[in-house]
């Protein structure tokens, strides 16, 4: 297959614990052509929907994992598969490659189904699921955060939009800063914030589970660093090895009908202990801890799926 890959620039991935180059390598192992560009050098004329294309070869060495060939402008739809990969904040950038990829999909094959990830941010498309997540307000207004808290005590408030685990602060019920905190995120947000009840079972870890066409492929936990209420590992959480529970099945059964009906190839919930936090269909991550600790070859297991739905 013909596979372009939308991404960060290459040059930028820590390729240890990175999902796409993950998923490149695994497809160039099959034989597929890779192709990388980034989101800049996406655009539409006149129907046609182009990038400027640069043939990768990968390989798994730190510092030199990387070849790219001569920056080419290409009509997308002459490829088999697109591969949706940048990393959020999902920003109107972001929907604006979503608008100009459905353009070009199912001809091509455009994974995640961009339209559908364009309807399902991560951080609201989980709330179609209320009673499998924690107590959540997404609101901008004072008095309706307030009295959240009130009756909670012990809150997260996150932006609704970010990622990484940027911009989470915990509150306890003691904590002045609720106000210059909102003050802050008033200027810099203009959507609604995320409020949830603070989740003790978050100590022992906040899971990542990956699942493939709706099913559950494989797990890993990771535990927040002392001090810190975010499990991110972007932020020095630890990646350890899991098994899933019963609860955790129940969720990926709940979920998984709709993951597939809506075309998402490729997704990762978070679940801290009986409840679900998000579910993230834009750049999913966790394939290569899960493999680390003995787990699925999700690489592989992601290219078969692939290759059965090729148009």
């Amino acid at each position: 297959m013909q596979i372009a890959i939308q991404m960060d620039h290459i040059s930028s991935l820590h390729i240890e614990g990175d999902t796409t180059f993950a998923l490149m390598l695994e497809a160039q192992k099959r034989g597929h052509s890779l192709f990388h560009y980034t989101t800049d050098r996406l655009g539409l004329r006149d129907g046609t929907v182009f990038a400027g294309l640069e043939r990768v070869e990968v390989r798994d060495v730190k510092g030199d994992h990387f070849t790219l060939g001569e920056q080419v402008k290409t009509d997308l739809s002459t490829m088999n598969v697109v591969l949706m990969r940048q990393d959020p904040p999902f920003h109107m950038g972001y929907i604006t490659a979503t608008h100009i990829l459905e353009r070009i999909h199912p001809k091509t094959l455009v994974l995640n189904d961009p339209a559908q990830v364009r309807n399902a941010p991560e951080k609201i498309f989980v709330t179609e699921f209320p009673d499998l997540m924690p107590p959540t307000l997404l609101s901008r207004n004072r008095t309706d955060i307030e009295a959240f808290r009130r009756e909670f005590g012990d809150i997260i408030i996150k932006p609704l939009y970010g990622n990484g685990g940027a911009g989470v602060f915990r509150l306890t019920k003691d904590d002045q800063n609720l106000s210059s905190l909102l003050e802050i995120f008033s200027e810099l947000y203009p959507e609604p914030f995320v409020i949830q009840q603070y989740l003790p079972d978050v100590r022992a870890g906040d899971k990542r589970i990956i699942l493939i066409d709706g099913k559950p492929v494989g797990a890993i936990n990771r535990v927040p660093p002392e001090g810190d209420a975010r499990s991110n590992m972007h932020v020095g959480g630890k990646a350890v090895a899991t098994q899933m529970t019963t609860r955790e099945m129940e969720i990926c059964d709940r979920i998984g009908p709709e993951l597939k009906k809506r075309g998402f190839v490729l997704v990762g919930i978070d679940v801290i202990g009986n409840f679900m936090t998000e579910i993230n269909v834009t750049s999913p991550t966790g394939i290569r801890e899960v493999n680390k600790f003995g787990g699925a070859d999700i690489a592989s297991l992601f290219w078969d799926a692939v290759e059965e739905k090729r148009p």
